[in-house]
């Protein structure tokens, strides 16, 4: 990856924060750091960071929180939260929220870099889009692979990085019943490391949200029991 990466660290522990920052410069990103949320949120806000580290204890507030105001406000770069906690309650909570991956402390900054790579390379390098621009139909969906962008008509629908990736899987496969595991190897990868099977529930559920028209009773993504999902052909 010779392009060089800005990265956006939210991090209020300055011995942590420097560390990392230190660490990731070394290893040639640009990372601009902030030690609190609204601060970072405003900063992604006007500088468009490829990808921020978001601490989820911060002072003013809730790195959920901070994590569903930048999606709410139109951010599509991967975000990667950091948390001292393990229960799954709370990595659920964080992708529910728009996060993409997601590192318990303590890590190494070896594992940080892998999963920072990984997400970029996904979003912006050779698996963020086709490389012959192609389109796919999901319904009345057109996927634009070139541009990394999915329509409704004239409407552009706000999808995360990762949540287009899911789609684009699924409808490369019309109507074929696709495993929680084989989704998870295909759009995830074993270097991210993600291995819990509900990370594949709660992004299905996000990505119902923005392109279903009826959420509550999907026509276009639909569980197939005992087995996964399938994008109706």
């Amino acid at each position: 990856m010779n392009q060089q990466f800005k990265l956006l660290l939210i991090e209020d522990d300055s011995a942590v924060g420097q560390s990392l920052r230190t660490g990731l410069e070394w290893e040639g990103f640009t990372v601009a750091w902030m030690k609190r949320g609204q601060a970072g949120v405003d900063y992604a806000r006007d500088h468009h960071p490829h990808l921020v580290i978001l601490d989820v204890r911060l002072p003013d507030g809730s790195g959920f929180d901070f994590c569903r105001h930048m999606r709410q406000g139109g951010l599509r770069q991967p975000i990667i939260m950091l948390t001292v906690r393990r229960e799954e309650v709370d990595k659920v909570l964080g992708l529910e929220m728009g996060a993409d991956d997601y590192v318990t402390k303590p890590f190494s900054l070896r594992e940080l870099i892998a999963r920072i790579r990984a997400q970029l390379r996904r979003a912006y390098g050779d698996l963020a889009a086709g490389a012959d621009g192609d389109l796919l139909y999901a319904g009345d969906l057109v996927i634009d692979r070139g541009r990394a962008q999915v329509w409704r008509g004239k409407r552009l629908l706000n999808l995360t990085p990762t949540e287009f990736r899911l789609l684009v899987y699924l409808a490369r496969h019309p109507g074929q019943a696709l495993s929680r595991a084989q989704i998870l190897d295909s759009v995830w990868g074993y270097e991210t490391d993600v291995s819990d099977e509900r990370t594949v529930d709660v992004h299905i559920h996000r990505l119902r949200e923005k392109v279903e028209l009826d959420p509550s009773r999907p026509s276009l993504i639909l569980t197939v029991p005992g087995i996964g999902y399938r994008l109706v052909g």
